[in-house]
């Protein structure tokens, strides 16, 4: 296979956690990774065990924890913070309709893929799969490039010290990680 190949999707430093929105920039570059081993595995004609078990734990674990990090926390204080002129309600709106399709759509493709690890059958065999697969990283993709070129921004703009400082909290405290404060 090429040297393209994705094998690994690192975890984020948990040091990064005190700067949350990039944070967030890193957790969609990791979610950007996983896209594109979801389309290698859609492709692949030969069974990979290892590689299908990464994208299913992947479904399993991080996409509903990251989804309840922007619904819970990072959207609703955008949601707080936005003026009328930003005009981010809409595009929050889409976003959340999207994660709601997401998990969904997220436990066909899981539940597809524990099949095909249980068959060990490639899932670029079967080209129901395969559609399903590249079609859920198709719209990760799309959804994750409206985040980062409309919301991370605007937060940026938006949210205070104060603001960043509760969500870096928040989402340490999800992960079990206490963060350090800093020195008045």
């Amino acid at each position: 296979m090429d040297q393209l190949r994705t094998d690994e999707i690192e975890d984020i430093p948990r040091e990064l956690l005190a700067e949350p929105l990039e944070w967030f920039f890193a957790e969609h570059f990791r979610h950007r990774l996983f896209c594109r081993l979801i389309n290698e595995v859609a492709a692949a004609h030969v069974f990979d065990g290892e590689r299908v078990t990464k994208v299913v734990e992947f479904l399993r674990n991080d996409l509903p924890v990251h989804i309840i990090d922007e619904e819970q926390d990072l959207f609703p204080l955008l949601r707080r913070r936005a003026l009328p002129e930003d005009e981010v309600e809409k595009v929050l709106g889409l976003l959340s309709a999207e994660h709601k399709a997401d998990a969904s759509h997220a436990r066909v493709v899981r539940e597809q893929l524990e099949d095909c690890l249980a068959r060990q059958s490639a899932p670029g065999m079967d080209p129901a799969i395969r559609k399903a697969l590249q079609g859920f990283a198709s719209q990760e993709l799309r959804h994750l490039a409206l985040e980062n070129a409309v919301v991370l921004p605007i937060a940026r703009l938006r949210l205070s010290q104060r603001d960043l400082e509760g969500l870096s909290r928040r989402l340490a405290a999800r992960r079990g990680i206490v963060l350090e404060r800093a020195a008045p």
